[in-house]
C-alpha cells in the first residue's frame, strides 16, 4: 500500500443563498472529507465563498424638515401661507416615492377696511 491515500471528498454542496436580500453579499458551499484523516494528509479546501449580487436595494425618498410658514400673502383679509421642504434623496430601485414638498394653509389678517375704495372713487371724480 502506498503511504498516502488520496483524499476522499464528498461532492460540493449547492451554493448557499446570498447573505443579503438585495445588493452585494456572499455565498458559500462546503464538502466533506470522507476518508479518515489519519490515513494521510488532506489539504483540499472544504469550503468556498464567492460574491453574489442581487438587484439593488430600494432607496426611499428622503426629505428635509419643513421650513417655517411664510408670512400671510395679504396685508388684510383672507390669504394663504406656504411652507416647503427639499428632497434630500430621490427614490431609486422601487423605493418609496416622495410626498408633497409644498403645503398651503389659509390665514386671516385683520379685516380690510371697507372705506379703502372710497379714496379712488373721489380721485376719479376730481380729475
Amino acid at each position: 500500500l502506498p503511504d498516502t491515500i488520496p483524499c476522499l471528498l464528498s461532492p460540493w454542496s449547492e451554493w448557499s443563498d446570498c447573505s443579503v436580500t438585495c445588493g452585494k453579499g456572499m455565498r458559500t458551499r462546503q464538502r466533506m472529507l470522507k476518508s479518515a484523516a489519519e490515513l494521510g494528509d488532506c489539504n483540499e479546501e472544504l469550503e468556498q465563498a464567492e460574491k453574489c449580487m442581487l438587484p439593488e436595494c430600494p432607496i426611499d425618498c428622503e426629505l428635509t424638515e419643513w421650513s417655517q410658514w411664510s408670512e400671510c400673502n395679504t396685508s388684510c383679509g383672507k390669504g394663504h401661507m406656504i411652507r416647503t421642504r427639499m428632497i434630500k434623496t430621490e427614490p431609486q430601485f422601487g423605493g418609496a416615492a416622495c410626498p408633497e414638498t409644498v403645503q398651503r394653509t389659509k390665514c386671516r389678517v385683520r379685516k380690510c377696511l371697507r372705506g379703502a375704495g372710497m379714496e379712488k372713487r373721489r380721485w376719479k371724480e376730481a380729475r
